[in-house]
């Protein structure tokens, strides 16, 4: 099943710069090992904005939960999933 999925990372301005490098890149490692395993199809920015709109695929909405809240950042993300159907011009 496929779902587009919208989040916007907000992170404590407290955090320091050390434990933001970290936190990134522990980001980039976990969503490389979810676009291995193919949960992670494609990723977008928003221009201007910490947001990122992503074309993922799991099983289901349980499977898509534990992917996406896997993520290091995801304590401080605002996340929004629409599941997506196939459009009957697609069949």
């Amino acid at each position: 099943m496929e779902f587009l999925v919208r989040f916007e990372t907000r992170l404590p301005d407290a955090m320091g710069d050390a434990e933001r490098k970290e936190l990134r890149e522990a980001e980039r490692a976990r969503a490389m090992r979810l676009r291995a395993d193919g949960l992670l199809k494609r990723l977008w920015r928003v221009p201007g904005r910490r947001a990122v709109v992503g074309l993922w695929e799991a099983p289901d909405a349980t499977a898509l939960h534990a992917a996406l809240s896997s993520l290091p950042q995801f304590p401080w993300m605002d996340v929004t999933v629409e599941p997506l159907a196939t459009h009957p011009q697609e069949t």
